[in-house]
């Protein structure tokens, strides 16, 4: 059975690299994007099933993609995760109402964020 397909988007690189890192030690497929235009470029060869959207990122935010993945067909099925360390009063509101599914703040808890993560992806693989 392939692992599960998660990317993550995040204009720091640090945030990245560690997301990226805890995640694929607890067993599932991550790649990494810096932005919205290159999460848009990774979405048809990679086919995530979930999405940790930075929200605060230069160009296009996290929410404007959003948006836009959850007004296409192809890709309204993905689930997306409001990721930012921005968790100011009404953000996780805004984030739900722009379409994410979910909502984790940053910084992430090393011990639990792989089996937070894992609890919000869809279908079977979720708590795998």
């Amino acid at each position: 059975m392939n692992p599960p397909r998660v990317l993550v988007v995040d204009d720091h690189p640090i945030n990245l690299e560690l997301a990226s890192y805890v995640l694929a030690a607890d067993g599932l497929a991550v790649a990494t994007a810096a932005d919205a235009l290159q999460a848009q470029a990774l979405l048809p060869s990679f086919r995530p099933q979930l999405i940790l959207m930075d929200i605060q990122m230069p160009g296009m935010d996290g929410l404007g993609l959003t948006r836009l993945l959850k007004a296409d067909p192809a890709t309204r099925g993905i689930v997306i995760v409001a990721f930012t360390a921005f968790a100011m009063k009404g953000d996780e509101e805004r984030a739900l109402a722009a379409g994410c599914d979910a909502y984790l703040a940053k910084p992430i808890d090393v011990a639990r964020f792989a089996a937070q993560v894992r609890a919000l992806l869809p279908g079977p693989q979720a708590g795998a």
